[in-house]
């Protein structure tokens, strides 16, 4: 059973996405939130019973915001996970949620299915879930990051020693995709991809494909 947080502070979207949740197999809704500060205080109640493997989070918040509290609850909670969830798709935003420790970011209105596909994922390690607007927005403002440091990133300052198949999973990763959709680009099985995202990690000193990002496109 996957056992789930919903931090939302309209109480017809939280009560919504908690039955629609409840209602698939596997997946049980243990507490909802107003604000990112009652969050904090029921999870210091659960952890010490049942506490939730993943939290769905709101960003824009009375009180104690999302982006606040991802990086509060990270620091207390470092095995958690944080799915970002809102109307928000801000250049700003998404940046910070980031930085904050989100493992993911979805658009709300996005299908129950594809929600409950992101958890999935992201509790099976496999990749970083985005919405596609968001995926082409983050690819555009690495790019742009690029491009910028492009003349001190050919002066060799950092060389990180990536293969070519080791870039260009890790541009698929950039893009969105999840492991199963690049071993498919790519002609290889998800194994192999498994492999390449393990020697990325490896050679970036990274544990995730959010650090990986930023530590090789900084």
């Amino acid at each position: 059973m996957i056992l789930l947080a919903i931090v939302e502070d309209k109480a017809i979207l939280r009560n919504t996405l908690a039955e629609k949740l409840n209602a698939l197999d596997g997946f049980e809704v243990l507490f909802t939130a107003e604000n990112g500060q009652v969050f904090l205080e029921k999870m210091m109640i659960a952890r010490k019973s049942v506490a939730p493997h993943l939290v769905l989070m709101d960003i824009d918040m009375p009180i104690l915001n999302g982006i606040d509290a991802v990086r509060e609850g990270r620091e207390r909670y470092p095995d958690l996970k944080f799915l970002i969830l809102t109307i928000f798709d801000e250049d700003e935003k998404i940046f910070s949620a980031i930085k904050a420790g989100a493992d993911g970011y979805l658009l709300k209105d996005e299908p129950i299915d594809r929600i409950a596909e992101a958890i999935m994922n992201l509790l099976n390690n496999e990749g970083t879930p985005m919405s596609p607007s968001i995926a082409r927005r983050m690819l555009k403002l690495l790019g742009n990051a690029t491009l910028a440091n492009a003349t001190e990133v050919q002066a060799g300052k950092q060389d990180y020693r990536l293969t070519e198949k080791e870039k260009d999973v890790l541009d698929f990763l950039v893009d969105g995709y999840e492991y199963k959709e690049i071993a498919m680009k790519m002609v290889v099985s998800p194994h192999t991809v498994r492999n390449h995202i393990a020697n990325i990690y490896k050679k970036l000193h990274v544990t995730s494909r959010t650090q990986a990002i930023k530590v090789y496109t900084k």
